[in-house]
């Protein structure tokens, strides 16, 4: 007994295991090519690569005939992407994908339709890509031979093109469907367009503009907020591409499930899943374009806010109404909506069938009623502006003269508030200049206003003499912008050119730096600073007005490889001279001392003898006589020029000016940035460069090589020297400006032997102090550091 139910044991758990293997047979593998001879039935897919997408005969319920298109694999709707035929179906389930010399549907026998050109090759395989890309490829030499992004429907997916290409004629657009459930071609078609003198996406019903997106700009296009509407999840990113070939439109989704743009059969787009985004009300009736919608000239019959609704119900009165029928089946909904709107008589649609094509057209006067009933027809409706009837003209001249009388006491009320606001003005303005004027670097001397009002001994222009001087400060006009605001060139009546710096009404820096140039300028002058004639305070505009500088900045020739020719070494070392005495005056001989505190090539302007002349005194620290140096909680200057003991201490002196000075010199002599060298092993500046050359004996070799040998040897080598001597590390081994001009004129004055420079030679020691200094985006050599402290 034991052992027949051992026995019985051992069979069951046989016959249990022998299910389990059954149960747990692989399925067949997925199709994921098709190669000659191979075919694809209706009951079969392709898929892609990585199983995104998904290629397969389909068909339509309300019409039964089927087609061959991809969808998402993920997506239960199961959305076509891409349609192989959609004006040729086929009428029963008998379709097959086949690749034989082409790629191909077939029926019965029979070629239906040629999805691709004859491809003379025989190595072919058809796949479909993770992108939703049909492509047939040579596998020989692996080279695509036909894709079906080249030949898109009415869906454009990211990686998808839409536009042209001049070389090879190809154009990319989305056609839309007839109806919703008729992929046959539509009424619409989206096209990239150079519209308007801009690229834009224009919609055309039947040829003819419908719809435009707006002209592309840096965020997208204005009229299609789809791809940058913080409000959704679906986040296209947008690129356009334009070259001598033609130009194209590609996107990318960094969210959202199957990502895609879709071509309405009503003229929408829709977008991502189950998301549909409206781009106008219904239709385009041609009298409105703030959303896109073209304007175009109205029938006579209508007018602008005539409209069709959506409606379920009946007309009344049917003795005035009359029914048109059209069973055309290429006619859309849109067809019939143009055919109505045509049509003077015609006061509502539908469409004829229950797959969305034909319409039936009512004609006639009958008033509309609406229905409850869920089983009323929806219809088109439409619907004009109510007007006011009977004799109306009494109120019409009530009206009007009500209206002029609002109109005359709000123009009286506009005159007494203007007067009042420019009164409140002007006394801010006075206010603002006695409050310049208070200051006691001011505290001598008269200006002079444009008008005659004496004020200092600077003169204050009108805001309306700026304005025709900069031509309303044009575009054309600008000269650039720095980062407190930008720069214009002006004319004066007498001929004369300045130059305007337009402060940012938002800048409280750039507030500070305008009382700042104006207290150093008022005691300031010198040959080698550039002037400034005057200023204009206007509401919230401060505006300096200089002299104007023909030949622009020192680093416009200095860094530029054609321009810097123009520079020989007398220009150069008369430059450098320039410079030196301009900053002396500022150190030793103005009225005041002062310190510049952000000395660079770009703020070295020159004239049309290119005669340099130090600019941008809206950083400058005035000392008192007796001081000497001092010690800020904010760092302010550019990185490359800045003294080691402001950018790590904050520390500053007059020695500050004779570090960045060095650094100018070294860059005037090599023809080369601060901060352009790098070795391989490690970041090294200018200045670095410099000291291992002069250390080595070869110090020549930092000789711009625009210069060739046209230059005095011996001079060259002293003007280094000086340079070295200038950006020691320590402060007070630096020279003053004295010794500078000293060293510089008198070649048989032995100079004293340089110590090292100050350089950094690593990522870590600058961004040990960067770290705390506010700046603004700029690179690192042009752009000053503007958390500029109280003065």
């Amino acid at each position: 007994m034991i052992s027949l139910a051992n026995s019985i044991f051992f069979l069951i758990l046989t016959l249990l295991c022998c299910q389990t293997c059954i149960i747990n047979l692989p399925s067949v593998a997925a199709i994921t090519s098709l190669k000659p001879g191979d075919k694809l039935n209706h009951s079969q897919v392709l898929d892609s690569e990585g199983g995104k997408f998904k290629l397969g005969f389909f068909s339509i319920p309300q019409t039964n005939k089927t087609y061959l298109g991809i969808w998402y694999a993920g997506d239960r709707r199961e959305r076509k992407v891409w349609i192989a035929n959609p004006n040729i179906p086929i009428l029963n389930n008998s379709g097959l994908l086949t690749i034989d010399g082409t790629l191909k549907i077939t029926s019965g026998g029979k070629t239906i339709v040629n999805i691709a050109p004859p491809l003379l090759t025989g190595s072919l395989v058809a796949r479909l890509q993770d992108s939703g890309n049909f492509v047939v490829q040579d596998e020989t030499r692996n080279t695509t031979l036909w894709q079906s992004f080249d030949y898109p429907t009415n869906c454009l997916l990211p990686g998808m093109k839409l536009g042209y290409n001049l070389t090879t004629k190809q154009n990319w657009t989305l056609t839309s469907w007839l109806s919703f459930s008729v992929p046959a071609s539509g009424a619409f078609t989206l096209s990239l367009e150079v519209f308007g003198n801009a690229f834009q996406l224009v919609i055309r019903r039947r040829g003819k503009v419908y719809w435009t997106s707006g002209a592309w700009n840096n965020q997208g296009f204005p009229f299609l907020p789809l791809f940058h509407d913080s409000a959704t999840i679906y986040q296209y990113n947008l690129n356009l591409v334009s070259d001598k070939d033609g130009m194209f439109l590609q996107f990318d989704a960094t969210e959202g499930s199957f990502p895609s743009l879709a071509l309405n059969s009503d003229g929408d787009i829709l977008g991502g899943y189950r998301f549909t985004y409206t781009l106008f009300k219904d239709f385009c009736y041609g009298y409105e374009s703030e959303d896109g919608c073209f304007s175009s000239q109205l029938p006579e019959c209508r007018k602008d806010g005539d409209k069709f609704e959506q409606k379920s119900g009946d007309y009344i009165h049917t003795s005035s109404i009359t029914t048109e029928f059209y069973d055309n089946a290429s006619i859309s909904i849109v067809d019939c909506m143009q055919k109505c709107w045509e049509n003077c008589s015609c006061v509502g649609f539908t469409t004829a069938s229950g797959n969305g094509t034909g319409c039936r057209i009512w004609n006639g006067n009958g008033d509309f009623r609406v229905y409850e009933s869920g089983n009323a027809m929806q219809r088109y409706v439409l619907v004009s502006p109510k007007s006011s009837k009977g004799k109306t003209w009494i109120w019409i001249v009530i009206s009007v003269a009500i209206f002029i009388a609002l109109l005359v006491s709000g123009f009286i009320c506009y005159i007494i508030m203007r007067r009042r606001k420019l009164q409140d003005e002007k006394r801010k303005e006075e206010a603002y200049i006695r409050e310049l004027t208070a200051i006691d670097s001011f505290n001598t001397a008269n200006l002079k206003e444009e008008d005659g009002r004496e004020v200092q001994d600077l003169k204050i222009f009108s805001f309306g003499f700026i304005l025709e001087a900069t031509n309303n400060f044009s575009s054309e006009k600008m000269l650039g912008e720095g980062g407190f605001g930008p720069v214009y060139k002006g004319k004066f009546p007498d001929g004369r050119e300045v130059a305007v710096k337009r402060l940012s009404r938002t800048s409280g820096q750039g507030l500070v730096e305008f009382k700042n140039e104006l207290i150093l300028i008022a005691k300031v002058q010198h040959t080698n600073l550039v002037r400034v004639l005057g200023c204009c305070i206007h509401r919230d505009e401060r505006m300096l007005i200089y002299e104007y500088m023909p030949n622009k900045s020192l680093n416009f020739f200095l860094f530029d490889p054609a321009r810097k020719e123009l520079l020989d070494w007398q220009k150069r070392f008369a430059i450098i001279e320039g410079i030196a005495q301009g900053l002396l005056y500022l150190h030793k001989y103005s009225r005041m001392r002062v310190i510049h505190r952000d000395l660079k090539a770009s703020n070295v302007l020159l004239d049309e003898n290119m005669n340099p002349k130090i600019a941008d005194f809206g950083l400058a620290r005035i000392f008192k006589q007796n001081e000497t140096e001092a010690v800020t909680g904010r760092v302010v200057g550019t990185y490359g020029y800045m003294a080691p003991e402001f950018a790590m201490e904050g520390t500053f002196s007059i020695k500050s000016d004779v570090f960045s000075f060095g650094v100018i010199i070294l860059e005037i002599v090599s023809g080369r940035r601060n901060t352009s060298l790098q070795q391989i092993d490690r970041p090294l500046n200018l200045i670095g460069y410099a000291w291992d050359l002069w250390k080595e004996g070869r110090a020549l070799e930092l000789k711009d090589p625009a210069l060739e040998d046209l230059c005095d040897t011996e001079q060259l080598l002293r003007v280094i020297h000086v340079g070295l001597l200038c950006v020691q590390e320590g402060a007070a081994d630096r020279p003053t400006m004295s010794d500078v001009i000293s060293m510089l004129g008198n070649g048989s004055m032995s100079l004293p032997i340089a110590k090292q420079p100050a350089f950094f030679t690593g990522r870590d020691e600058a961004e040990s102090y960067s770290s705390t200094i506010n700046t603004k985006e700029c690179s690192v050599n042009d752009c000053s550091i503007t958390a500029v402290e109280a003065r």
